[in-house]
């Protein structure tokens, strides 16, 4: 049995294999924690298989996790479906809707014909099976890619993605939580990766908003970015990197799926990121030297540097073997309502209550 928290490690489930829930969020149902993201078990090169459906555990303590299976199946023998392992299904998000009583799961997909949209599914209970509803969606007609979904005390919700390449919109959901209303919000306007911010994580701290940020540099890590608001669909203020003591700037080697608030304290919010690749050598560029030497010929790097990094493929520097990728969870820490992630190469709940 597990007794705490150890980012970056070899992380098993009860049955002493390793657990699959990547890029994946946190629900709190029936006095259990259900951890659910991408199944990742076939994974051991994402250049053949990118998924094998969305992988559901259980918890009463966060530290050791039940297999509860697999709660939406992959496809292999229908490539048009979404849920083909070869569609690029990422980041699945989950809404508890009171008043249809359904769970509600949005999942991003990119098919085999390089399109990507959300599709959504649902299920009268957490552990599935999910069935589809809506299939194929582009919010307002706009190619969506990392997102997340925030519910609020009313009962109302929003997505939040990156519009592809472009900027991140805050987008209003219908009553069933099925779609989205057309009422929506642009922020975060970038040139192009690795500038274009993706991977947003929101989260509400004494009535004021949080949301943080990768930069596009796909599985390579790069710095977060916190920004701050009143109103999600008003103002952002960017208040920095959160990841303090990151001497590398990779956000401690991860990219982070959600920000979790503990439902029994009052202050406790725990970063889920994963570390995606955990081959990468020390000699490998950083993500973003990888991407700004290919996308941005004005950024201040040296030629030479420029030309050798240019000559490295993706391939080169990692086997992109995700059924290895490992879990970074943090706890945050509040420095004059800045929210900051410290490393721990070991941490337990209790010392954060």
């Amino acid at each position: 049995m597990y007794t705490s928290i150890r980012p970056g490690k070899e992380w098993l489930d009860t049955k002493g294999e390793r657990i699959q829930a990547h890029a994946g969020y946190m629900i709190y149902a029936n006095d259990k924690f259900y951890w659910y993201g991408e199944n990742k078990e076939k994974s051991v090169s994402e250049y053949e298989i990118w998924h094998w459906g969305v992988k559901l555990y259980s918890s009463t303590d966060l530290y050791n996790w039940t297999d509860e299976g697999i709660i939406m199946l992959p496809t292999p023998d229908d490539e048009k479906n979404p849920m083909h392992p070869k569609s690029k299904m990422d980041r699945p998000h989950m809404l508890y809707n009171d008043k249809t009583e359904e769970f509600v799961l949005w999942m991003k997909i990119m098919g085999t014909d390089g399109i990507q949209y959300m599709t959504v599914a649902t299920s009268k209970d957490i552990k599935g099976p999910f069935e589809f509803v809506n299939k194929k969606l582009h919010p307002c007609g706009m190619n969506s890619g990392d997102f997340d979904l925030v519910k609020y005390p009313d009962g109302s919700a929003k997505i939040v993605f990156d519009r592809v390449h472009s900027d991140m919109i805050v987008m209003d959901l219908t009553d069933d939580y099925l779609d989205v209303t057309g009422t929506y919000s642009a922020h975060y306007e970038r040139p192009f990766p690795p500038y274009v911010r993706e991977a947003p994580a929101v989260f509400y701290r004494k009535g004021k908003g949080y949301i943080i940020t990768s930069g596009t540099t796909a599985k390579f890590p790069n710095p977060s970015e916190t920004a701050t608001f009143d109103d999600i669909h008003g103002e952002w203020e960017i208040i920095g990197d959160p990841h303090v003591n990151d001497p590398k700037k990779t956000s401690f080697d991860s990219q982070i799926s959600c920000i979790f608030k503990h439902p029994k304290y009052e202050d406790l919010y725990i970063a889920m990121a994963d570390r995606w690749l955990v081959d990468l050598k020390d000699e490998n560029p950083t993500g973003m030297e990888f991407f700004l030497a290919r996308y941005d010929k004005d950024y201040p790097m040296d030629e030479k540097r420029r030309e050798e990094i240019k000559n490295i493929t993706m391939e080169q520097m990692t086997a992109k073997n995700t059924s290895i990728s490992e879990y970074v969870w943090l706890p945050i820490v509040f420095e004059n309502d800045v929210p900051k992630i410290y490393w721990y190469d070991e941490w337990k709940i209790e010392d954060f209550i």
